[in-house]
């Protein structure tokens, strides 16, 4: 009986189908378009809406915007995903992208802040569902491979999302041809991403993941009882309280890395800002971040099966505290060190995410496993909005080095939520 190793739960498959290989190249395909619609709120999404303005006061709008969007999003796209299947669930959230992308850029055209910022919702869908698509990959993964599923998922996102910004140019190039303000193109190329990757996935992703896993594992249910031999969902009822656990624990593992790396984040550009560094400067140590973010991915993934997801969420928090130390302690002169901290926080988020992500889908039994998964998402997307919210003020009040130093810390409180976990029985063997 453990509460750390990659074992099955209630009606999951033992067993991974052929289909699993199909299933995972097509959210590959999916992952890398939709990664170029992901940046682009936040790339230019601050510098639009002070364009527009006329003002740095309420240029951060955007960002709680499309957050609050996506925090919507991941409930909706949960439930379709629930009642229809992963195929229907995504594709609506990506083509709720591609119009929230379209929308900014008619708003910005027009030079309508109020359209703007409701655009801004619409397409907080797109970025949502980029991070839910994560949950597709492991749903008919075996449960010793469910990490590395998560993390091929997450990986494809990076290419896209490291390329997607070093297009602002070339797009702003192709608004400007166009008669609209150059800082509309990357939501011009966020919409043809986000509609790609929604026809992609409608066209492609057949059989439905979700849909097949819960047929595999009610044939597989049949065969345990027509044997009269014990079945996994059998020995995962024995412990419905560790299971609630489990979740619980899961989605604090990602809110509190979302919320720590959230708020430090966005920071960040500020601070390099203020110390006289170009703007040049900000994109390497944000492009650093973001591979630090996605990158490790393959190798996270092969952690979390090997070594279990609380040892992995442990080692989150470690690095999540070493971040901010090193974040707060960094000379305003030295961009290596900010680069160093930058990228241990996204190394922290991918360890925090991937192990999290492991832990609630080995826990929610397949009749629920997509609608709790929305929900904790909606809880990750939240965290994000008040890290971002929150950050600004702890900056006015005293400092990015405060910041940074009460992020790290908070990143400690990883560790007793997975004791907390691994101490609840979640399965028996």
């Amino acid at each position: 009986m453990t509460g750390s190793a990659a074992t099955p739960t209630s009606t999951s498959i033992t067993e991974e189908p052929r289909e699993q290989r199909r299933t995972l190249a097509v959210l590959l395909l999916a992952q890398i378009l939709s990664g170029l619609g992901l940046a682009a709120g936040i790339t230019v999404g601050a510098l639009l809406a002070e364009q527009m303005l006329g003002s740095s006061r309420f240029s951060g709008l955007p960002t709680v915007f499309f957050t609050i969007g996506s925090a919507a999003a991941a409930v909706g796209v949960g439930r379709v995903s629930q009642r229809f299947g992963r195929r229907a669930g995504l594709s609506a959230g990506y083509l709720t992208g591609a119009l929230g992308s379209l929308s900014i850029v008619v708003a910005a055209s027009q030079g309508n802040i109020v359209l703007l910022f409701v655009s801004f919702l619409i397409y907080g869908a797109g970025v949502s569902t980029n991070l839910q698509a994560r949950y597709a990959g492991a749903d008919l993964a075996a449960p010793s491979r469910r990490g590395r599923a998560v993390s091929i998922v997450l990986v494809a996102t990076a290419v896209g999302a490291i390329i997607g910004p070093n297009l602002v140019r070339a797009t702003g190039t192709v608004a400007t041809n166009l008669g609209m303000p150059a800082l509309v193109g990357p939501f011009l190329l966020a919409a043809a991403a986000y509609a790609s990757a929604g026809i992609v996935l409608w066209l492609l992703l057949r059989p439905d993941p979700l849909l097949l896993a819960r047929s595999l594992a009610a044939a597989e249910s049949a065969r345990a009882r027509d044997t009269q031999k014990p079945s996994v969902s059998n020995a995962a009822a024995a412990s419905r309280r560790g299971l609630n656990w489990a979740v619980a624990g899961g989605a604090g593992i990602m809110i509190l890395t979302q919320l720590i790396m959230v708020a430090i984040m966005t920071m960040t550009p500020i601070h390099i800002e203020h110390h006289g560094h170009s703007i040049s400067v900000t994109g390497v140590v944000i492009a650093a971040h973001v591979a630090g973010m996605f990158l490790p991915s393959p190798f996270s993934g092969w952690l979390v099966d090997r070594f279990g997801y609380l040892p992995i969420a442990v080692a989150a928090g470690i690095i999540l505290l070493a971040a901010g130390l090193i974040a707060a302690s960094a000379p305003v002169d030295s961009v290596a060190i900010l680069v160093l901290a930058l990228v241990l926080l996204g190394l922290g988020w991918n360890l925090g995410l991937v192990s999290g992500t492991t832990l609630v889908t080995d826990a929610v039994p397949l009749a629920t496993r997509a609608r709790t998964q929305g929900v904790v998402d909606l809880g990750i997307a939240l965290a994000g909005a008040g890290g971002g919210l929150s950050s600004g003020l702890i900056v006015t009040a005293s400092s990015y080095a405060t910041l940074a130093l009460v992020g790290g810390i908070l990143g400690l409180l990883i560790i007793p939520i997975a004791a907390a976990v691994r101490a609840v029985p979640t399965r028996q063997a």
